[in-house]
C-alpha cells in the first residue's frame, strides 16, 4: 500500500535549513518519493502550528522508512536538526 511522509516544520535557521532542503529533495526522489504538498497554503485546526508542511508519497511504509534511514537523507537531516522544530510521520494510505 502507498504511504505518506508528513512533516510539520518550524524553521529556526533559514540558512542551515536551506542546506537540508537542497539535499533532502534528491534523497527523497532517489527512494521513489514524490512531493504532493510542499510549503503551500494550509489551515491549522488543532495542535501546534507549524508554518511549513510537506507531504511526499511513497510506494510503501517500508520505502519511506528506508528513505529516512538512508545515508543521503541522514546527511540532509544533519542540517535540519539544529535549524528547525519538526514532527515527521509515515502513514499508510487506504488506496
Amino acid at each position: 500500500m502507498p504511504a505518506l511522509w508528513i512533516a510539520h516544520v518550524t524553521v529556526t535557521d533559514e540558512d542551515a535549513y536551506g542546506k537540508y532542503a537542497k539535499l533532502a529533495g534528491p534523497a527523497i526522489a532517489k527512494h521513489g518519493g514524490q512531493f504532493i504538498a510542499r510549503g503551500g497554503r494550509y489551515v491549522q485546526l488543532e495542535g501546534k502550528d507549524r508554518p511549513r508542511n510537506v507531504v511526499a508519497k511513497f510506494e510503501s511504509v517500508e520505502a519511506a522508512e528506508a528513505c529516512y534511514h538512508s545515508p543521503e537523507y541522514q546527511e540532509a537531516l544533519s542540517h535540519a536538526r539544529d535549524a528547525s522544530e519538526r514532527e515527521l510521520l509515515i502513514v499508510e494510505t487506504t488506496e
